[in-house]
């Protein structure tokens, strides 16, 4: 299966969200951590990886952040829900 099959469950669909993502989550007006399940808003994103296309959470510093501009809930349900599947 596809990290972007439109099929698959919310909380899976969206990791395809977490990587290679800069201007998705420029656009957003929160970010979600799934690995520490923290809220912030995208200006508090200061390290980057892949060539500066995937952000790291400021608060854990793994590259498990969703933007709201995913079109995906920011929140600490659908956070944890994505952390017990990927984690």
């Amino acid at each position: 299966m596809s990290i972007f099959d439109l099929n698959s469950p919310d909380h899976i669909a969206a990791h395809g969200h977490s990587i290679h993502h800069r201007e998705e989550i420029e656009r957003s007006e929160q970010c979600g951590c799934y690995y520490c399940i923290a809220i912030f808003p995208p200006t508090e994103i200061v390290d980057w990886v892949d060539d500066g296309r995937t952000a790291l959470c400021n608060r854990c510093g793994i590259d498990a952040v969703v933007g709201s501009a995913s079109g995906f809930p920011i929140n600490e349900d659908f956070l944890r829900r994505m952390h017990d599947h990927w984690f």
